[in-house]
């Protein structure tokens, strides 16, 4: 039988924690039999499943290999056949409790190993760009039968594993030359795949994304996504520059998703991610973040932020600019022990949202003037009745008149909303 999709129970704080420290795992491995080995063992652990086995797909598409699977031999099934390819065909989770009882379960196998299947949860692995890599097999857990919880974290895991077995395969295609610049490239590719494709659509506001890097890679992220807790919206800025703040952000940004996916609340996926950086982060590199969840039925914006600031807020009554401050020290500097409450914002028609990063509050002209809030504020405040991608290109005009020519040094992103005026 085929599960739900989804599911509304939130994740308990061992099994947020447990997933998130997964996440992070498959952020480091380049090597595939690594990487193999360390999805197998998550989840035995994560899901508690006696066995594991992985099933790439085959360069044609039109069949699977098992890479990992314990005491199996290399095996091979064409699309459609047998669980494994109904789950690849189908490209949904296939939940069998009694798998002897399902006509497409084949015992040859259990008959050549000695090993005695009883369930299994079969979960495509579909990577950012919808294609199919394989399937993720899991097969008896320890103690009983699968359950929903096991067949969402089971999901959550595999949506993991899919980026990262795209993201070696690419590693793979790339290190016959130029592996410098190569690696390089492909830290942009990894950090550019987690930028929306394009803007959502909620109805009464309108949004707009930059994301300017100073290299080839950059420090900074962004994110605009519906969720099921509301419109999330990021910001984010990791200490220098290069491979290792891109890697960083990337890594922050895959544990804020799949925190929240699992249904975490903002508190809970703000302080499990800072602590989770908090424990893998060098202790000279921290991450500034703002992350709020927007609420466009009743229109309020909580967020809590960890050193990104100032946070715009402009109100189209009185047209003044609030410049709101961080709530906390950036993610991953330490541990949290308590958090400060979250931050409400009510967002009347014709109100802003803006967060920068400092590739434009620093950016410094040739006498090393930085352009500063009170010009942001400025440009606000002129280009107020405009759409968010306008206000974006006014700014940067604006920078660049300012700049005088020099060059840009850091990277420069930026999240513009705003509430539509009532017609």
């Amino acid at each position: 039988m085929t599960g739900p999709d989804t599911l509304t129970m939130p994740p308990s704080a061992d099994g947020l924690s447990a997933i998130l420290e997964v996440t992070r795992a498959l952020a480091a491995p380049f090597d595939l039999h690594t990487l193999l080995q360390q999805i197998t063992a998550a989840a035995q652990r994560v899901v508690q499943a006696e066995r594991v086995s992985v099933w790439l797909a085959d360069a044609d598409g039109q069949s699977l290999h098992v890479e990992v699977a314990g005491d199996l031999p290399m095996l091979r099934v064409p699309l459609g056949q047998g669980l494994v390819g109904a789950c690849a065909q189908q490209r949904c989770t296939i939940h069998v409790p009694d798998c002897y009882a399902d006509p497409r379960f084949n015992p040859a196998i259990d008959r050549q190993t000695g090993f005695h299947t009883r369930s299994m949860l079969s979960v495509p692995l579909i990577d950012h760009c919808a294609q199919l890599v394989g399937v993720l097999q899991l097969l008896n857990r320890r103690g009983g039968v699968f359950d929903d919880q096991d067949q969402q974290l089971a999901e959550a895991l595999a949506a993991q594993c899919a980026v990262a077995l795209t993201r070696v395969h690419l590693t793979r295609q790339l290190v016959q030359s130029e592996l410098l610049r190569q690696e390089v490239e492909l830290a942009g590719q990894v950090q550019r795949s987690t930028l929306p494709a394009a803007m959502p659509q909620v109805p009464g506001y309108a949004m707009h994304g930059v994301f300017m890097p100073a290299a080839a890679t950059g420090g900074d992220t962004y994110d605009l996504a519906l969720l099921d807790q509301g419109l999330l919206v990021v910001l984010a800025d990791a200490t220098g520059h290069g491979i290792g703040p891109a890697l960083s952000v990337v890594q922050m940004h895959a544990m804020l998703r799949m925190a929240f996916s699992l249904g975490a609340s903002l508190e809970q996926a703000f302080r499990h991610v800072n602590d989770r950086l908090a424990d893998t982060l060098p202790d000279s590199r921290f991450v500034t973040a703002f992350v709020g969840l927007l609420d466009a039925q009743h229109h309020q914006l909580r967020f809590l932020s960890g050193g990104q600031g100032p946070i715009l807020h402009l109100q189209a009554a009185s047209g003044q600019c609030t410049a709101h401050r961080a709530t906390s020290f950036p993610m991953g500097a330490m541990r949290l022990q308590a958090l400060k409450p979250a931050v409400v914002l009510d967002l009347a028609p014709g109100d802003w949202l803006l967060l920068l990063s400092d590739g434009i509050y620093e950016y410094a002209d040739p006498d090393g003037v930085q352009f500063g809030c009170a010009r942001v504020e400025a440009v606000l405040q002129r280009h107020q009745a405009a759409m968010p991608a306008e206000v974006a290109e006014q700014l940067l005009v604006a920078v660049q008149a300012h700049a005088r020519g020099a060059a840009q040094d850091d990277d420069i992103t930026m999240v513009l909303i705003r509430r539509l005026p009532v017609a």
